[in-house]
């Protein structure tokens, strides 16, 4: 993260999450200044453009829950007074998966304001031999090769891709799977699952795969975007039963078993005629016909609408049913 905010050029901040930590620690407190006789406000460590919560899970729900209005709201209030946090803003948090002792869990609102859950595993042979050469000597250095203005516009322009509203159904349909696994012949899901995922997973989804596609150098969002991007906005945000846990059965399966079954759009490429203009509502690069005759991947409606044409586009796409396999 440290490094993260160097090549950003943004300021960066690190708490030590411990079971003596109090609220105040991290979003800050007034203080009496008696040769002023009055108070001043002290801001704490999560006023930063990138702050790492390093072993989050090592403090006690109490501290932990100072950080959800910071996530939620980019602000915290200190004493009646708002402050708010610098733009760009980003939480990331460590917790480790091996030791029992001395850990809290997460609460669920806690866990559902971070965007990605990710699994760090071991480096393969390959990758650890990396690791020897390029630190074993002297480590690399970072430089800076952005600033924060430079990162907000890019976060404008990923806002901006393109998302073909099948897709947009195809993620909401993923959601509803999850609340709702009896609709869609889940059955043995429907025992695994306390809780399914809330709305800030629709839109985190649609947000992450936006970014994905960005630096995939399009500006337009394909099905594989979307598909890669699910497990880790999920992992952390489905409740498993007691029967899950008896099972041993973990978040990543059930997010498997529901992609299995949600049919994914599908994406084809479609002849036309050179110059096709692009369609009302469209980015260039779905409608406008390259060298070759053929146009970008155009994706199908969703699973809802079997056999429509999609709105604004030749006819002839189509996509599978609800238990079309991916």
């Amino acid at each position: 993260v440290e490094t993260f905010a160097t090549v950003v050029g943004g300021s960066f901040s690190r708490v030590q999450f411990t079971p003596d930590l109090v609220p105040t620690d991290l979003i800050g407190t007034r203080i009496y200044r008696q040769g002023k006789e009055e108070f001043d406000t002290e801001l704490g460590p999560v006023v930063a453009n990138f702050l790492l919560a390093d072993e989050i899970n090592r403090a006690p729900a109490k501290v932990q829950s100072a950080l959800l209005e910071v996530m939620a709201e980019r602000h915290v209030s200190i004493g009646g007074t708002t402050y708010p946090m610098p733009d760009p803003f980003l939480v990331m948090a460590t917790q480790n998966p091996i030791e029992n002792e001395g850990v809290y869990p997460l609460p669920e609102a806690q866990r559902d304001r971070f965007l990605f859950k990710v699994h760090v595993d071991y480096p393969s042979v390959e990758e650890e031999r990396e690791i020897v050469y390029r630190m074993g000597n002297k480590p690399p250095t970072a430089s800076r090769v952005l600033d924060p203005a430079a990162m907000l516009r890019l976060q404008e322009t990923a806002a901006n891709v393109f998302v073909h509203h099948a897709l947009v159904d195809y993620v909401v349909r993923v959601i509803n799977a999850t609340r709702r696994p009896h609709e869609v012949g889940l059955s043995d899901v429907a025992s695994w699952l306390s809780y399914g995922a809330s709305p800030r997973a629709t839109l985190g989804i649609v947000a992450a795969a936006r970014a994905l596609a960005l630096v995939r150098g399009r500006d337009y969002v394909i099905p594989q975007d979307v598909v890669e991007i699910v497990p880790d906005v999920l992992r952390h945000r489905l409740v498993l039963s007691y029967d899950a846990l008896a099972d041993s059965v973990d978040a990543d399966q059930v997010i498997t078993r529901v992609l299995q079954t949600i049919g994914l759009p599908q994406v084809s490429a479609q002849p036309v005629t050179p110059g096709y203009p692009a369609p009302q509502g469209q980015p260039p690069s779905a409608g406008v016909t390259p060298a070759g005759g053929q146009r970008p991947p155009a994706v199908s409606p969703s699973a809802n609408n079997v056999g429509a044409p999609v709105t604004g586009q030749p006819s002839g796409f189509t996509a599978p049913g609800n238990n079309a396999g991916r």
